[in-house]
Order: C-alpha cells, then structure tokens, then sequence
C-alpha cells in the first residue's frame, strides 16, 4: 500500500508527551470495568471505535485540552511510521469525504484525531488505551493510541498497513455518521427500542455503515489515483474485520455465540459491507438501515 505524492493531514494532535494519568475514573465498557484480565478483550470487543450512542451518555464530561503538540518521551522507529501513515490516511479520507459532500452540495468538517498514550480527556470521559480506538462526535475528534497496531499484528493477526488505515477509515466514518445525522438517529431509536436486543441491533447497522464508508474511502482513493494497493493488501484489512467479528470474539471469550448481544456484527457481516463500500464505491449502497439483511 502506498499513497502517490500524498502528504500528512494538520489535523493530527500529538498528546504521547503527556501524562496519561489524573484525569479521574476510568470509561466504563458495557456496564463493566476493565481488569487487567480483561485488557485484551476490552481492545477487541470495542474495535473500531466505541459506539457514539454510549458515549454521548456518559455522565462524565471532561473538556479536552487545547490543541498542542507535544514530542513523546520516546518515539520507536515504528511508532514514527505509524505516526506518518496515520496521517497520510487522515488526509485522503478528509479529501474524499470533502469531495462526496461537495457533490451533494454540503460542507465536509474534518475531524481532528488525537494521539495518546495510556489515557486522555475527552468530551466524552476519560479516553483509555484498553477501549481501543474511538470517537467521539462530542468534540468531533479521533482518539487512537499507536500500540494498538501492534497488538493488531501480534495478538489478532492482522498486519499490514492497510488494516491500520481501515482502522482510521473506520474511526472517520462515525464522523461521517455524526456530520449527517445518523449517529443522532440511532441514539434516539436506541433509547425507544422496546429491548436491548433491539437497542444492539440499532448499534450494529451503525458499525456496518462505519466499514462501509471505510471500503468507500479505500475505492475513491484507488480510483482518484491517490493510492496504490499491493497484493495482499485488501486481504489484510479483510483479516482485521473477520479477527474482531462479535461472533469471533464471543466464541474466544466464552465459548459460545449470543447473536441478540452483539453490538459490531459478526465476522462475515463486517467483511461483507466492508467489500460493498470498496466494490461499490456507492455512498448509497451504504445504507445498513434499509438494507433487506445484513
């Protein structure tokens, strides 16, 4: 995978070179605390990004800092190209988000993504490494901690540089959600579903639609020239999205699969809408909500 004389987006905010601590209790995930048992079935069950309709009611609100760039203490030769990729990766999908807006006569507002390590405020609570990465539409920011990637490739077997960028395309989908007022939706529908199965069936079309606009990103940016995919590219993102499937992640937690829990959808249904968003490359082929099934 390689862009084609693409720079690094200026929206990214470098925070490693703070403190991760003292910025109170830590986000709760389901309802549950994170034990040091838990860690790694935190960093998958909440994959891709914590559900925007949770973290809009968390009780706590911390207000983020302000904007800075701080060196970390120590940046290792793969956390700087992580660092570049990120930003390359942030940069297309703000072009391509800003040119589908521009078709449908609308203004793109590009999100800013946050780098951290361990812990960091947000609009939406504490932000922790342990929940993977996420956003947040109460500050319209990304928040991802680089050490991530390496338990992607170490723990979930899915290397490569274009599994990390579906991870930001991803990420950046729940703000094309947020922008267009589908994230606002589902809250609403969740709260006057009559059951939480209904409520998680709400939350799954919504992640759906986030690795559908994933695969749209990755196509308009083959298409436009802007990136260049190699062999066994698409075929890493696609072990990314089988890896951290809710039916995968149950059978490996518990032994068992509880279809009414899932929250992010199984492994055959991300792979599916992420392939129909980079096939299609159809903003309207996107649409989980009126999809017949899944």
């Amino acid at each position: 995978m390689r862009f084609e004389d693409q720079g690094e987006s200026d929206n990214v905010e470098d925070r490693r070179g703070s403190s991760g601590g003292g910025f109170g209790g830590g986000l709760p995930i389901g309802g549950r605390s994170i034990g040091v048992g838990t860690v790694v079935l935190a960093l998958v069950a909440w994959y891709f990004g914590v559900d925007p309709n949770l973290v809009l009611n968390m009780g706590s609100q911390t207000a983020p800092p302000p904007a800075h760039q701080q060196a970390p203490q120590s940046e290792s030769a793969g956390e700087a190209q992580a660092k570049h990729l990120v930003g390359q990766v942030l940069k297309d999908t703000e072009t391509t988000w800003s040119e589908i807006f521009q078709a449908g006569n609308a203004q793109y507002v590009k999100p800013k993504l946050i780098l951290f390590r361990d812990a960091t405020p947000t609009a939406c609570g504490t932000g922790e490494s342990a929940m993977g990465p996420f956003y947040c539409p109460g500050d319209q920011r990304v928040y991802l901690d680089l050490g991530f990637f390496d338990e992607l490739t170490r723990r979930f077997r899915a290397p490569g540089q274009f599994a990390e960028a579906y991870v930001v395309a991803h990420e950046v989908g729940h703000h094309v959600q947020n922008l267009l007022g589908i994230s606002e939706k589902v809250q609403a529908a969740r709260q006057q579903a009559g059951s939480k199965a209904a409520a998680n069936a709400l939350s799954v079309k919504l992640e759906l639609q986030a690795d559908c606009f994933a695969g749209l990103w990755a196509a308009h940016a083959v298409q436009q020239g802007r990136l260049t995919l190699d062999a066994g590219d698409v075929e890493s993102a696609i072990t990314a999205a089988t890896a951290i499937g809710d039916d995968t992640l149950q059978r490996q937690a518990q032994g068992r699969v509880v279809p009414d829990s899932f929250t992010h959808g199984s492994s055959e249904q991300r792979v599916r809408w992420f392939r129909r968003g980079m096939d299609s490359g159809d903003l309207r082929q996107c649409d989980t909500f009126k999809a017949a099934s899944l």
